[in-house]
């Protein structure tokens, strides 16, 4: 799955460059949403974010493209790995800022992890 989002400058740092809290936002929003999507009706929460690679700083006004991809399935939780490039004013391509390995758990309706569905 792939999103996109737009960096404004309310998401920047004092550096003028984007927020790294901003992109793990967006990276856990995103990913919930992939698995959210890949399993209906089922409850989420995160319950882990792998190393995050920030590979380069990230400029006002670049689009960001969120590749979302499921990597590992338990009986009740999934991962995702998330990959993000940036596509920034003026260039003529797309590079990658940023990757990580997101893992939701199931729970039910008393905030217990349950299985996923077949």
């Amino acid at each position: 799955m792939d999103t996109f989002t737009l960096v404004r400058t309310e998401h920047l740092n004092h550096h003028g460059y984007l927020f790294g809290g901003a992109m793990l936002k967006w990276v856990d929003e995103n990913a919930w949403v992939a698995a959210t999507r890949d399993f209906p009706g089922c409850k989420f929460v995160t319950i882990s974010m792998d190393a995050c690679h920030f590979k380069s700083p990230v400029e006002n006004g670049a689009i960001l493209r969120f590749t979302i991809d499921k990597v590992d399935q338990g009986k009740t939780s999934v991962s995702y790995l998330v990959n993000v490039f940036a596509d920034e004013p003026g260039a003529t391509c797309e590079k990658e800022v940023f990757s990580t390995t997101v893992k939701f758990v199931r729970l039910d309706e008393t905030g217990e992890a349950c299985a996923l569905p077949e």
